[in-house]
C-alpha cells in the first residue's frame, strides 16, 4: 500500500508546532528511554495528518536514538531482557507492516488503551509501590511482538514494553537504558517500512530538517530530569504517562469510529 501524505504548508505556525512536537518527543526519549512518542503526536496532528506525521517522525526517531545513546550507554541495558524482547519486536514490526492496510487502527487503539488502563489501575490498587517480580520469557515475547505491531501502526509501542519492564522493578537507569536500546532497534527496523508506506514530499523533508535541531536539547533536558528524580518518582511518572498514552489511544479509536 502506498499512502499519499497531505503536504503541510511550511508556514511559521506549522514549523513552530512541529518543532515543539519533536522537542517534546525528544524530551520523553531522554527522560524515560522512549516509548511515549504518542504523547507528542497530538501537537503534530494540529498541522498535519497522522500518515504525514508518521513519515516525518520515522527518520527523526533514529536521530533521537543516536543522541540518546550518548546518555543511555551499554552499562544501562538489561541484556537478559533485551535478548527476550528484541526478536518479537522485529517480527511484530514485520507483521504490522504486512497487515497495515487491513488492520483497523481504531480497534487496535481501543484495545491497547483498555489493557493499559487496567494494568495501571491494578498497580494503583496494589499501593503504587515499586515491586520486583520474576522475569517471564512468554511475557517478554508477547510484549516484544505486541510492541512491534503497535509501534508500526500507531507509534505507540511503549505500553506493551512498559507493562513487561515496570513489574521487574529495575533501577531507573536500567529501565530507561533498556527501553532506549529497545526502541533504537525498533525505530531502525521500522524506518524503511514507514518510508515505503509514506513517500515524504520535499516539503516534509524540509520540515524534518528544521525539526532535527529540536532533538539534541530535548534529549539532554530529558536526561537531566531523569537524574533529578528518584526511583519512586520515575516509576510514578511512567505510570502516569501510560495513563495519558491510553487516554490518547482511546480518544483516537473512539473518535475514529464516531467520524
Amino acid at each position: 500500500m502506498m499512502a499519499i501524505p497531505v503536504v503541510p504548508e511550511l508556514t511559521a505556525a506549522t514549523i513552530l508546532v512541529a518543532f515543539a512536537g519533536v522537542f517534546l518527543i525528544s524530551f520523553m526519549r531522554g527522560a524515560f528511554g522512549g516509548g511515549f512518542a504518542i504523547v507528542g503526536i497530538p501537537l503534530l496532528s494540529i498541522v498535519m495528518d497522522p500518515v504525514t506525521a508518521g513519515g516525518l517522525l520515522a527518520p527523526l526517531f533514529i536521530a533521537m536514538d543516536l543522541f540518546a545513546l550518548r546518555y543511555w550507554k551499554p552499562s544501562t541495558w538489561s541484556r537478559a531482557d533485551l535478548m527476550l524482547l528484541l526478536p518479537g519486536l522485529v517480527v511484530g514490526i514485520g507483521f504490522g507492516y504486512g497487515l497495515f492496510r487491513f488492520l483497523d487502527h481504531r480497534a487496535i487503539a481501543i484495545v491497547m488503551a483498555v489493557i493499559t488502563l487496567i494494568f495501571v489501575g491494578l498497580w494503583f490498587l496494589r499501593g503504587g509501590e515499586v515491586m520486583t517480580r520474576p522475569r517471564s520469557t512468554p511475557k517478554a515475547i508477547a510484549a516484544g511482538l505486541t510492541s512491534g505491531v503497535t509501534t508500526m501502526v500507531a507509534h505507540s509501542g511503549g505500553p506493551p514494553l512498559a507493562m513487561y519492564l515496570l513489574p521487574l522493578g529495575l533501577s531507573k537507569e536500567i529501565y530507561a537504558g533498556t527501553t532506549s536500546m529497545f526502541f533504537t532497534v525498533g525505530n531502525a527496523t521500522k524506518a524503511v517500512p514507514w518510508l515505503l508506506l509514506v513517500k515524504p514530499t520535499a516539503g516534509v523533508w524540509a520540515l524534518m530538517a528544521i525539526c532535527f535541531f529540536a532533538i539534541p536539547s530535548g534529549v539532554w533536558l530529558g536526561w537531566r530530569l531523569n537524574g533529578r528524580l528518584d526511583q519512586r518518582q520515575i516509576y510514578r511518572a511512567c505510570y502516569g504517562l501510560l495513563v495519558l498514552t491510553a487516554l490518547k489511544l482511546l480518544w483516537d479509536g473512539v473518535s475514529g469510529f464516531l467520524v
